[in-house]
């Protein structure tokens, strides 16, 4: 059996807003109102997608994808944060300005390069006979190998191994895909108040002594307690408090 090969023809993009603005244009978004998760998830598949084809990942794609996980967990916060007038301050608000700063500059730019290709389509007049004469003396090799001398010839291995330098040590960009999942682990916590009547968030910790993993199990016991899946009661200390079922649930079971 012969076995076909696919070939996977994956978009490139300028940079990060470019990738944002096609999300929003694709699936007819308002960029006023950006559904943060959805689109942080498309981002997220997008750059897994680039590192499946061995893909270098510019650090400006890095540094978007951490601002939308960022932004949403500014959303997940159970407290909004409160402007100086007392106006609840939205985290996708520094966001969208900066995508209608792009849009708007990314236009002008289309249009400059319309008349640049315009430029370039008009060529000047000159003297032809001249233009070929010294494209003649140009190609002439033995010209040009008297006009070498053992200096010339060492500043080019000079400016050689400067450069051979300067991509040896060009940093390196590693994107490290962690053992973690939002779902993976709002599974484990429901499971863990499933069987217990309470667990505290310090056995949450130890279970998962990593700090990744500490911002996993915080951004989806946020979540949990947003879906109301979850209740939490405080302790006296620092960070001490337990989740639990919700009081709901808890009142249904006892009765």
């Amino acid at each position: 059996m012969v076995q076909e090969n696919f070939e996977i023809k994956l978009p490139l993009f300028e940079g990060p807003f470019d990738l944002l603005l096609f999300f929003i244009e694709r699936d007819e978004l308002d960029i006023y109102d950006i559904p943060i998760a959805k689109i942080t998830n498309d981002f997220l598949d997008y750059i897994h997608h680039l590192e499946k084809l061995n893909i270098e990942i510019a650090s400006e794609f890095i540094l978007v994808a951490a601002t939308l996980m960022r932004v949403k967990s500014k959303m997940l916060l159970p407290r909004p944060q409160i402007d100086e007038q007392g106006n609840e301050i939205d985290p996708r608000e520094e966001l969208v300005r900066h995508l209608l700063e792009y849009k708007k500059y990314k236009s002008v730019i289309e249009d400059f390069h319309k008349l640049e290709e315009e430029q370039l389509m008009r060529e000047k007049r000159g003297n032809l006979m001249k233009e070929i004469r010294v494209l003649a003396e140009s190609g002439n090799v033995e010209a040009e190998l008297q006009d070498v001398d053992l200096f010339k010839m060492m500043t080019v291995f000079e400016k050689v191994l400067r450069r051979q330098e300067a991509e040896k040590n060009k940093p390196v960009h590693q994107v490290i895909q962690y053992p973690y999942t939002m779902d993976g682990q709002r599974e484990y916590i429901l499971n863990q108040v499933n069987t217990k009547p309470r667990v505290s968030f310090t056995e949450i910790v130890e279970a998962f002594p990593t700090k990744i993993a500490l911002i996993f199990n915080f951004l989806s016991i946020l979540d949990l307690l947003a879906l109301g899946k979850l209740s939490i009661q405080v302790g006296e200390g620092f960070n001490n408090f337990w989740v639990a079922k919700p009081e709901s649930e808890e009142i249904n079971s006892i009765l």
